[in-house]
């Protein structure tokens, strides 16, 4: 595995330290200082700028109210378990036993890491897509396996699907599949998910899906759970969370469905990490949970008139924008306006913007990071006047001479 980009050692996550040994920051801690300190508009860091629905707020105030404020039991309050179980029913079919194949986290990231944590010893390799979120590597390293990656380029962002097979091994513990994908926002076509599953089947592995933005597909696109593929559900677990649905980042609610006996191993070793959380808050994201079609809808629809507000103002301003299909993110390629180190141009945006946005290679070791070294990684999940100026700040900055 190669090392990572310079710009963040611990975002690529092949290595924790930097060039002086000491834990680095994550790419998202280091852009988010920045914005606040020169008060740029925040484009880097995925996080909504409104709160979330009022029902949702409402039954958490409630249930502080009502005394809900001590450790909850460490699956997970019923409610919630219970929640999270009629939903994978209602969208996708599933049937998960909320006492047994439910389990509440603080959020995605900790139930990846309690995962990692649970099935990866040392010398084990897990495959996953690159770039790739900034944890997957550092809990991967974390738990002493060897992160192999599989890399998606543009236009698309599709996986080469003999690259997919050369990454499986008879080393291969996991899978881990982020779709839809950050940061390019790409989702996965059938071909690719029946594949992912054929493989894991051949070298028994666990497949692992991060689903945080299973709600945010534009187009009209669907959320495929991969759990949904014949032959996939007794080796799946899959995660998500309620802070992109509900624009509850700060709450750090998640959930793992799957097998009882692999949630039973990711149980013996949450325990050892936050034991429980978000005890008021986990009532409150079952009522969202069970929120009507509507809201779902309303959502997508919301955040794909963002995307594409977001997408003509970086094309207008020069950029060369490739598609979204979900998620919170548009890439954007500053080589055509001769920003070849999108590291450099992302140090310098605020300055000359007024803007942060992410450099791609963050999340790549370095021979992807080469390739990605012009991408720029933009959230669109703010209010449309905050993108508005994000926007007219970047085209002023390209209008000049």
């Amino acid at each position: 595995m190669t090392d990572p980009a310079p710009w963040s050692r611990a975002a690529s996550g092949a290595l924790l330290l930097d060039a002086s040994g000491h834990l680095a920051p994550t790419i998202f801690a280091e852009m988010t200082a920045l914005a606040s300190a020169t008060g740029a508009v925040n484009l880097g860091q995925g996080f909504p700028d409104q709160d979330g629905p009022d029902e949702v707020l409402e039954a958490a105030r409630e249930a502080i109210s009502a005394g809900v404020n001590q450790y909850p039991p460490g699956r997970g309050l019923p409610v919630l378990r219970e929640a999270v179980a009629a939903h994978q029913e209602r969208f996708y079919g599933l049937s998960p036993d909320p006492e047994r194949e439910v389990l509440v986290t603080a959020g995605a990231t900790e139930g990846l890491a309690a995962v990692l944590l649970a099935f990866v010893d040392r010398g084990d390799e897990v495959v996953a897509f690159e770039p790739f979120y900034d944890a997957y590597g550092a809990l991967v390293a974390l738990a002493g396996g060897r992160l192999r990656t599989v890399p998606l380029r543009r236009p698309d962002f599709r996986p080469d699907h003999d690259e997919l097979r050369a990454a499986f091994s008879d080393r291969t513990r996991i899978v881990l599949v982020n779709d839809p994908h950050n940061p390019t926002g790409a989702v996965l076509d059938a071909e690719t998910r029946a594949l992912v599953v054929e493989l894991a089947e051949r070298h028994d592995a666990l497949v692992v899906t991060d689903e945080v933005y299973e709600h945010l597909l534009f187009d009209g696109r669907r959320h495929v759970p991969l759990a949904t593929l014949p032959g996939a559900a007794e080796r799946t677990l899959t995660l998500s969370s309620a802070g992109k649905t509900f624009s509850v980042t700060g709450w750090k609610v998640g959930w793992i469905t799957g097998p009882a006996e692999l949630v039973e191993r990711v149980l013996a070793v949450k325990q050892y990490l936050t034991y429980a959380g978000g005890a008021p808050f986990q009532p409150a994201v079952a009522v969202g949970l069970g929120l009507p079609d509507t809201f779902y809808v309303a959502l997508a629809r919301s955040l794909q008139e963002r995307r594409d507000l977001l997408a003509a103002g970086l094309s207008a301003a020069g950029f060369d924008v490739s598609p979204s299909a979900g998620t919170y993110f548009v890439i954007a390629d500053a080589g055509p306006l001769g920003h070849h180190d999108a590291a450099e141009l992302c140090r310098r945006l605020p300055g000359l913007a007024g803007v942060v946005g992410v450099p791609v290679s963050a999340f790549c070791h370095a021979d992807l990071a080469r390739e990605h070294a012009s991408l720029v990684r933009f959230a669109a999940c703010k209010r449309t006047d905050v993108i508005e100026a994000a926007v007219a700040g970047l085209s002023a900055m390209t209008a000049r001479p």
